[in-house]
């Protein structure tokens, strides 16, 4: 055994996880995946997951839309840098709209407040919430506004929209 390698070691160990173990490591490596390509493209996004007090990641949120919109996904929640719990995105537009996407979020809360808001599970951003495009240099254009601060990363797919709506969140702390 000593003469297995990391990665020979760690597939070993994904292999005797239980499902939910495995789940739960296969939605961490995809949320570290998110964050390594962020700090990629713009490299002034590290400051941003060093200094927040919390953040979200959703790696994934799917996006369709005929005329009616409707955005899913689901992310993980880390205080300090560490896991502390599950959430779900939920979106809905109305308006001039045609197509579908994938695309990342990422929340970053400034403090303690911000995040105590975002866990009590009862938060939503309103139509009027903006978030800021991934490209390169974007860090700097990123802002907390009431102590939030969005920033969005398409993943694949065409959307042509002219719409508005919102998105609510529910939080599930781990083991809870």
């Amino acid at each position: 055994m000593r003469y297995l390698t990391a990665g020979t070691t760690a597939l070993l160990a994904f292999a005797l996880a239980t499902p939910a173990q495995a789940q739960k490591e296969s939605e961490i490596l995809k949320v570290q995946q998110v964050i390594a390509t962020m700090v990629e493209k713009d490299a002034g996004m590290k400051a941003w997951f060093d200094d927040a007090y919390g953040y979200v990641v959703f790696p994934n949120v799917g996006k369709g839309a005929v005329g009616v919109g409707a955005a899913h996904g689901n992310g993980l929640v880390y205080k300090s840098g560490d896991l502390v719990g599950k959430s779900e995105l939920i979106q809905v537009t109305v308006g001039l709209q045609l197509g579908g996407q994938s695309f990342v979020e990422v929340i970053f809360f400034k403090d303690e407040t911000a995040f105590n808001d975002f866990t009590r599970g009862n938060f939503e951003f309103a139509a009027q919430a903006s978030a800021v495009a991934l490209t390169a240099g974007a860090s700097a254009d990123l802002a907390y506004n009431k102590g939030v601060a969005v920033m969005t990363m398409t993943n694949a797919g065409l959307m042509y929209e002219a719409a508005i709506g919102g998105q609510k969140f529910k939080y599930q702390p781990i083991g809870g």
